[in-house]
């Protein structure tokens, strides 16, 4: 987990530096700095802690503000005071905190946030499905822990040569049953090596 941290806190600085080296022409005060500084703080408390959940009866995300907090209804937006930008430095300080408040917030979104959850899909070139492939076939009028297990049998191209769909043999009900669905209804559980 110290890993995550070191990241994360690495992110924030370099963020904090660049922001503070933009500003080095103009001289900020230390109520300027320690403002500032509570709003990264809060930007950064604002994180969600664990994977945002899809579901829509629960709508809590957990963060560490609410832990240290210890409210569930305070969540940190300065979407009410809108977007600032460089030419907001040049006006009072309060303004030029919150444009240096707003673009570590874009940043902290653009850097860090993506780290959190990783697309694990299609990141990464794979091949097809090949006849003997073990997969798990989903079946949205099942729960998950019934999918039933398959064998490829056979595959079908595309027009642009990559399998769209395979032919798959599974087991229901004790009789063998042969199946043809597209491929993102197949979960790849054992690839054969191919010959």
């Amino acid at each position: 987990m110290g890993g995550a941290w070191e990241r994360m806190i690495g992110i924030t600085r370099r963020i904090f530096d660049s922001m503070l080296l933009h500003t080095a022409g103009r001289s900020l005060t230390h109520d300027v700095i320690n403002t500032l500084i509570a709003e990264v703080s809060a930007i950064v408390n604002s994180r969600p802690l664990v994977q945002v959940s899809t579901d829509p009866e629960n709508p809590l995300i957990l963060t560490p503000a609410m832990l240290l907090t210890q409210k569930t209804d305070y969540i940190f937006t300065s979407d009410h005071l809108g977007e600032f930008d460089k030419l907001d430095l040049c006006l009072a300080e309060w303004r030029r905190v919150q444009a240096l408040a707003s673009v570590s917030r874009s940043r902290w979104r653009k850097e860090y946030l993506p780290l959190l959850q990783q697309r694990r899909k299609w990141t990464e070139d794979r091949r097809d499905l090949i006849e003997g492939d073990v997969i798990l076939l989903k079946d949205k009028h099942i729960c998950r822990t019934q999918w039933p297990v398959g064998i490829i049998v056979n595959s079908f191209k595309s027009s642009d040569e990559h399998v769209r769909k395979a032919e798959v043999r599974v087991i229901v009900n004790g009789k063998a049953t042969t199946y043809t669905r597209p491929i993102v209804d197949m979960i790849l559980l054992i690839e054969i090596k191919p010959v």
